[in-house]
């Protein structure tokens, strides 16, 4: 969890506890080839680590933590247990048999953002995109696709969207071009609900929402 409150995975748990360790070592005055021999590797090794790039061993982080000359024991622990939040797999990885790979950072990060920005084209947004709209833009282009992974496409996307209703909620500001509200996705019924739902979304205090 970050500083906010949002729920973060190990991406972004990686970056934070990155960024912190970095901090100390040069507060220390400390090469990073020095911290790499310290924990049987390389200075490429603790570079990556510093960047998120890569999982952590919670004896390497340990090792660190004292070649730093941390003393206090309660900063200790709660660093150690960053670095084993941070080897845990996000909620999302239970799609992965529908999600690329690629996209799991993308997902990691949105989940610990306190703002998103973002400008449409073509779709509403998938933070703002109705059961019946996610499911015919699934489609799109796709052929015939089994309805178990329809499915289960429809449900990554409504367990996205629970950032904008947790109890530090992102605030997100989108910018959609009009065509965007012409355009019939899945039909009259499904565009009608849509339409009514982004109608009440905006309501909602943590959202900005921009027709151009």
């Amino acid at each position: 969890m970050t500083e906010s409150g949002a729920q973060s995975g190990p991406t972004a748990l990686r970056i934070i506890l990155g960024a912190h360790l970095r901090r100390m070592r040069e507060a220390a005055g400390i090469s990073r080839s020095d911290a790499g021999w310290e924990i049987r590797s390389s200075e490429s090794k603790v570079s990556r680590m510093e960047l998120g790039r890569v999982g952590f061993k919670e004896r390497d982080v340990s090792d660190l933590l004292t070649l730093y000359g941390l003393d206090d024991g309660e900063e200790r622990d709660r660093l150690l247990s960053l670095a084993r939040d941070a080897n845990n797999p996000g909620w999302w990885h239970r799609f992965g048999d529908v999600l690329p790979s690629w996209f799991h950072s993308y997902l990691d990060l949105e989940s610990a953002a306190q703002l998103i920005r973002t400008y449409e084209l073509q779709f509403v947004p998938g933070l703002l995109q109705t059961p019946e709209y996610v499911r015919a833009v699934v489609q799109l282009g796709r052929g015939l696709i089994p309805a178990e992974e329809v499915e289960r496409r429809v449900a990554l996307r409504v367990n996205r969207q629970e950032i904008l209703t947790r109890p530090s909620p992102v605030r997100l500001w989108a910018v959609v071009d009009e065509s965007v509200l012409r355009r019939p996705i899945g039909g009259v019924k499904s565009m009608r609900l849509q339409l009514e739902y982004l109608l009440e979304a905006t309501h909602m205090p943590n959202l900005t929402l921009q027709v151009m």
